[in-house]
Order: structure tokens, then sequence, then C-alpha cells
């Protein structure tokens, strides 16, 4: 009986382990056979501005950057109620 309730409390613990065993080895194999033969770096500018340089990514296959939506400067219409009162 004893051995059972060991058993079951070791078993989810031995789960993980090999869970996470086999995530680590996908992980590096995904890293080794990437065939990017040069890693890249980061270079900060003079101006602050930082850039990646040397890696295998090609700036052209990137999908642009999400327009910023400007907010409207006018102010909101006041809400009014179901009486036809405006809301203070």
């Amino acid at each position: 009986m004893a051995v059972g309730k060991r058993l079951a409390g070791v078993l989810p613990l031995a789960g993980a382990s090999v869970a996470a065993m086999a995530l680590a080895g996908v992980a590096v194999f995904t890293v080794t056979s990437a065939g990017c033969a040069e890693a890249g770096r980061y270079v900060q500018d003079q101006d602050g501005t930082v850039r990646l340089v040397g890696s295998c990514l090609d700036p052209a296959e990137l999908p642009a950057a999400p327009v910023q939506h400007v907010p409207d400067p006018r102010p909101a219409e006041p809400a009014s109620n179901e009486l036809g009162q405006i809301n203070p």
C-alpha cells in the first residue's frame, strides 16, 4: 500500500521530467539545424537606435508594422439617458 502511494507521488514528477527533457532536445535540435551561418547581434547607433546586424533574417520577408490609430482631436459627444437628458 505504501509503495503504491509513493509511486503515485513520483509518477507526475517523472512525467514532467521526461517532458522537459524531450522539449529541451527539440529546442537543441531546432537551433542546431537552423542553418544560419551568422547568429546576428544588436548594435546601438550614436543616435540611440538599435538595429540587428548580420543574421539570417530578411527584412523584406517581415510583415509591415501596424498602422498607429490617431485619435480624433474633437471632444466626444455627451451621453444621453433614456429620458433625453444629458448626463453631467
